[in-house]
């Protein structure tokens, strides 16, 4: 079998030949079909050095087809469709992952590859009105989007969100979740591609970030925003303070701008902004994200299709900051 592994910071990813696991006790050999990009395998790439001597196959997102089962698997499952739910190890409590959490991809063995195995509690069936390539731009995004909506920020119908950095899969999907909930939805952008890109799909307005008057802008045309979803973090977050209404919930779930920098305390109070932390979601976000999917057959925004030989391309595409959706690999 074939498989991206990574074997060191910065080191070259190619495909490479490897032996075919077998799953054991509770777990699945799965056929994969396709596979998706995060900008967490960029990350993992560049950036961790604690590499096991074998190396980690990359890849959070995937989809495919059981073909084996392990000794306490159902052996019914065997031709399942299947997409795999990223999130390994939540834990008891809800509100924060536990210590023994991790993200499929690193340290675990990812999706990356020709088979994979994984226990059978993180495999569900795929939503009927997906392709392949569709459900595997579903998982590590969608469920990001979803906690960051619903279980953080409360969502209500009819209120304002803003959504920076549209063009990656996690604010597209915010976009949609909260387009199909009644939102009033505007977005943020470097580039007005993207923007005009983004109000075809329902934004209301959309704001170039790189203008530095954007927030003034926005606060204008928008009237302030209930919610705020960011997956950026760096020197802008402090006019989210300015921008959002008394009582405002800010999100954040990324760092591509790097370090907030600062922020107005007296915003922060005065206004009694919440501002909130988060990461993926648990195994019950997973269900009822993907009831959400497939009750309003939503599907994701793929900007490109690779085969997996050329997963450099495909890296560097996401590198480039031009995607606008999911990059997909295509593995069979």
């Amino acid at each position: 079998m074939r498989a991206v592994v990574f074997r060191g910071k910065d080191r070259p990813l190619a495909v490479e030949p490897i032996k075919k696991f077998k799953p054991v006790k509770d777990q699945v050999l799965v056929r994969m079909h396709n596979a998706a990009l995060n900008h967490r395998d960029i990350w993992t790439w560049r950036e961790q050095s604690n590499v096991p001597d074998n190396g980690v196959i990359l890849g959070s997102d995937g989809s495919g087809v059981i073909e084996g089962v392990g000794e306490d698997a159902d052996p019914l499952l065997i031709g399942m469709e299947v997409i795999i739910n990223p999130s390994l190890d939540w834990g008891t409590n809800p509100i924060v992952q536990g210590n023994s959490f991790r993200i499929l991809g690193y340290p675990d063995n990812g999706t990356f590859s020709d088979y994979m195995v994984i226990s059978k509690k993180y495999i569900f069936e795929k939503p009927e009105h997906l392709s392949f390539a569709e459900a595997a731009a579903v998982p590590l995004s969608a469920l990001t989007a979803y906690r960051a909506l619903f279980s953080k920020a409360r969502l209500r119908a009819k209120e304002k969100v803003l959504i920076t950095g549209v063009g990656g899969g996690a604010a597209l999907w915010a976009l949609q979740f909260a387009n199909a909930y009644q939102a009033r939805v505007y977005v943020t952008s470097g580039s007005d591609e993207k923007l005009a890109k983004a109000k075809a799909l329902g934004a209301i307005e959309g704001f170039n970030y790189k203008d530095p008057l954007w927030a003034e802008q926005a606060l204008k045309a928008s009237g302030g925003f209930d919610i705020v979803i960011d997956s950026a973090g760096g020197p802008d977050f402090g006019k989210f303070l300015e921008i959002v209404l008394p009582g405002g919930r800010i999100v954040n779930f990324g760092r591509t701008a790097g370090n907030i920098s600062e922020l107005a305390t007296r915003l922060l109070y005065w206004k009694q902004i919440s501002i909130f932390g988060t990461t993926m979601g648990t195994r019950d976000e997973f269900l009822s994200m993907l009831d959400f999917v497939e009750s309003r057959s939503l599907k994701p925004v793929i900007d490109q299709t690779f085969s997996i030989d050329r997963i450099q391309d495909a890296l560097a595409r996401m590198e480039d900051g031009s995607q606008f959706g999911k990059i997909v690999l295509q593995i069979k």
